[in-house]
């Protein structure tokens, strides 16, 4: 099992920063890929980036690239996700997850943070 225990968050006008980051525990060995996903207002959950546990290799959304970066610390056992000129259509629930095989599909993560809600306001 791994546990994911995500902080940061919060209220933000539109282009500013929020950082958010993600305690793993447990099998972190296991890991394969930390994941962002994200779920807005009446909408399905969806991707945001993802970050190779060891190899550090990013992989964004095209809604994002450019402008949010992840970045880990394998001694921390940590995730980050900076947030970067946030726009309103940036609210919504952030998530945290942890995959041994997958990227970009929820489907493939079977760890999953609390959850940590981000509000842009205009």
């Amino acid at each position: 099992q791994v546990q994911l225990v995500e902080s940061g968050g919060g209220l933000v006008q539109a282009g500013g920063s929020l950082r958010l980051s993600c305690a793993a525990s447990g099998r972190t060995f296991s890991i394969y890929t930390m994941g962002w996903f994200r779920q807005p207002p009446g909408k399905e959950r969806e991707f945001v980036g993802a970050i190779r546990w060891s190899a550090g290799n990013t992989y964004y959304a095209d809604s994002v690239k450019g402008r949010f970066t992840i970045s880990r610390d394998n001694a921390k056992n940590t995730v980050y996700l900076q947030m970067n000129s946030l726009k309103p259509e940036d609210t919504a629930v952030y998530y945290c997850a942890a995959s041994n095989s997958g990227t970009y599909y929820a489907y493939e993560y079977s760890y999953w943070g609390q959850g940590t809600q981000i509000t842009v306001s205009s």
